[in-house]
């Protein structure tokens, strides 16, 4: 029982290694799944934090441009008003000015307010009394009015207008019945859009974008005049559904192939805001601290694995150690067969394994015949000869896995053969017995006697019966002459040669 214990030991050692092993990588592995997740936790909340930054801005903007354009469609709409009064054709001309421009929003970036009419001829100015002559019947402010009776305010494409970029707002003039009277138009400047976006703390990367709802841009930064103007409604690699009414889009977008966070705000009014960041700028904080927790869990992990290794590595080596002096404690050092301790392990561990399932057990008692006298006439290196050739037929003999060969003592060997009938023992044993006899030649000629014994453990045997019946037959088979094997019966002893 010694034995089984110490073979389950080292199973259980190795078995040890394996789950140290196991349970380092999945210890490894849990730490990192919870570090990548608590790092893309962190990445999702450098995401929303920029994007609400962004939508701030984006409304801010919005908000700012809204209000202007509101104030100057007011002066719009009252000047589009007043001329609809008859008596204003037949007051002079410095009280017309007065009437319909005294409460006209004026700024520096806001251009003069001018009226057409029906065929697109300049006749009044709110910067002259005297305007020059004019004609805008083919600007698409003037027609636009002229060819869509609900065209309300309409906000030009950029433009050079007047000796400046600017985007032209208009509105429709109509009489009582709705005739179509002419067109009123003012100017928004470009630098309307500069100043604004000058007073903003912008980092290198950012982009501001107003867009007409067409989706034509209206006026961007970093300003670039190739872009202004440039309707993304025409490219079709760029999709609206990309970018929609209050939402987030991180990608390249529709301008340049930088990748960006990109907010647009939600507008009832004709223009709207696209507010981007490069995603390189949103992440650098987050990137950082990911390369710091990324080394640190690299370290860590290199150090359990390692230390795992060694662990292992020595508790295998332990294991190991234990199987050498396993074999060492087990193993005949002359002959390499079992010993009489592992012997005895053995038989107990299969006696009992025979009587849980009904199954025979056969033994074998072979004993080499005159040894002692040949021992005393040769020497005893010469004996030991005899025995290891012994050893040899045994083993050459005896190859089934569950078998067990073994030096019993001396000059006795004894062979425990699992599961097997007294007739395929005695065949066994008549095998061993003519390969001792053939390998033996010359003045080394020596024979084996070979005792047979099968039993089938009942209630009340004990494993010391089985060898007591096969060490009886191999007394019998000695008294008859040697060299011959002899099968036991039980109870009685029945002589076969």
């Amino acid at each position: 029982m010694s034995f089984r214990r110490g073979n389950d030991a080292r199973r259980r050692w190795r078995l040890s290694a394996k789950l140290l092993i196991a349970a380092s990588v999945a210890t490894v592995l849990g730490f990192s799944a919870v570090c990548a997740g608590v790092m893309f936790d962190m990445r999702r909340g450098e995401e929303e934090l920029a994007r609400r930054t962004l939508e701030n801005l984006a409304s801010g903007i919005e908000a700012d441009i809204s209000r202007n354009i509101e104030l100057y469609d007011l002066s719009l709409r009252a000047v589009a008003s007043n001329l609809e009064m008859p008596e204003i054709r037949n007051i002079s001309k410095e009280l017309r000015q007065l009437i319909l421009f005294d409460h006209a929003a004026t700024a520096k970036h806001f251009g003069a307010i001018q009226v057409f009419d029906t065929k697109g001829n300049l006749t009044i100015d709110a910067a002259s009394l005297d305007p020059r002559p004019e004609n805008r019947s083919d600007e698409e402010y003037f027609t636009v009015q002229r060819d869509n009776p609900d065209a309300g305010l309409y906000i030009s494409r950029p433009m050079l207008h007047r000796g400046a970029y600017a985007i032209v707002l208009s509105r429709r003039i109509v009489d009582d019945e709705g005739r179509f009277l002419g067109v009123v138009v003012g100017s928004i400047r470009f630098s309307y859009f500069h100043d604004l976006f000058g007073r903003l703390n912008l980092m290198p990367g950012d982009t501001i974008t107003v867009l007409r709802n067409d989706r034509t841009i209206i006026m961007r930064t970093p300003f670039d005049l190739d872009v202004i103007g440039k309707n993304l409604a025409q490219q079709l690699d760029w999709k609206a559904e990309n970018l929609k009414v209050g939402g987030a889009f991180s990608g390249k977008g529709p301008v340049d192939d930088i990748p960006r966070l990109y907010v647009r705000r939600s507008s009832s009014g004709p223009l709207y805001v696209v507010v981007g960041k490069p995603l390189e700028a949103v992440f650098n904080l987050w990137r950082t601290e990911a390369i710091r927790i990324g080394a640190i869990m690299a370290f860590l992990i290199l150090f359990v694995l390692s230390a795992t290794l060694v662990l292992a590595r020595e508790i295998v080596r332990r294991a190991d150690a234990e199987d050498k002096l396993e074999e060492m404690a087990t193993t005949d050092a002359l002959t390499g067969l079992k010993n009489r301790r592992k012997f005895d392990g053995e038989i107990e561990r299969e006696w009992r394994r025979a009587g849980r399932y009904g199954q025979p057990v056969a033994l074998l008692m072979i004993d080499a015949d005159h040894f002692k006298a040949y021992n005393d006439t040769y020497g005893h290196q010469a004996g030991d000869q005899v025995l290891v050739g012994i050893a040899i037929c045994i083993s050459d003999a005896v190859r089934r896995a569950g078998d067990c060969p073994a030096r019993f003592g001396g000059e006795e060997f004894a062979v425990l053969l699992p599961n097997m009938t007294a007739l395929e023992a005695f065949n066994l044993a008549e095998t061993i017995r003519h390969k001792v006899q053939q390998w033996c030649a010359g003045e080394l000629i020596t024979t084996v006697s070979i005792g047979v014994a099968s039993m089938r453990p009942t209630a009340g045997q004990q494993w010391s019966d089985l060898i007591e019946a096969a060490d009886k037959a191999l007394y019998a088979a000695k008294a008859n002459g040697r060299n011959q094997s002899v099968l036991a019966t039980v109870p009685k002893i029945a002589l076969v040669a």
